[in-house]
């Protein structure tokens, strides 16, 4: 009788542990794409990555959970916040002005990969999603995930590489052209202000 009431709290906060995880995960991604401040935005994005390496704890993938924390909240958004600080404080409004072209193919294509992916589960939910399938000692190690990675996926992994690099390159060529064009300074409070005009010279 113990062991099942133990096992029930198990799965009580298991269940907990996963509806706070998804909650977050959720709000987290609306904050990213919500506020004006990159800065914030790149804040939520670890608020989001690190929700999604609770989820990948409950699914006993800790390997993922842990490069999830390390490669992705650490060295990725750091990248992100290196070149959100090289080219300079910038507050953007994303949905003044009504939604331009950018905003409706984004729609579109999240609204596309949400159809994909109900199809799929719902073409495979009355076959190998309806049964437990076995799973190997194996399954979540890094030797298997190496694999997968560098064997069964590996061009898809190396054009990832290439689109991070050709991003922080992107980011650096952007800041220097801001920092020559931009004719804005930071004032007190990291507010921006216009420059002031040089005064002429008295001769």
């Amino acid at each position: 009788m113990s062991g099942l009431v133990a096992a029930s709290a198990g799965n009580a906060l298991v269940w907990l542990v996963w509806v706070v995880a998804a909650f977050s995960c959720l709000a987290s991604g609306v904050a990213v794409i919500s506020f004006s401040n990159a800065f914030y935005s790149a804040l939520a994005l670890i608020g989001n990555l690190a929700s999604l390496a609770v989820m990948y704890l409950l699914l006993n993938a800790e390997f993922v959970a842990a490069a999830q924390v390390l490669v992705y909240a650490g060295a990725v958004v750091v990248m992100f916040l290196f070149v959100i600080a090289y080219v300079g404080p910038r507050r953007e409004a994303p949905w003044s002005g009504g939604p331009g072209w950018q905003t409706v193919a984004a729609v579109a294509a999240a609204g596309a990969l949400l159809v994909e992916i109900v199809v799929a589960v719902g073409l495979q939910a009355s076959g190998s999603l309806s049964s437990e399938s076995p799973v190997g000692a194996a399954f979540g190690t890094p030797a298997w995930i190496g694999r997968v990675f560098l064997v069964d996926h590996l061009l898809a992994f190396e054009i990832t590489s290439v689109v991070l690099l050709v991003a922080a390159v992107g980011g650096v060529i952007l800041g220097t052209h801001t920092r020559r064009t931009d004719p804005a300074i930071i004032g007190p409070g990291g507010t921006v202000r216009e420059r002031e005009p040089e005064p002429e010279a008295v001769h």
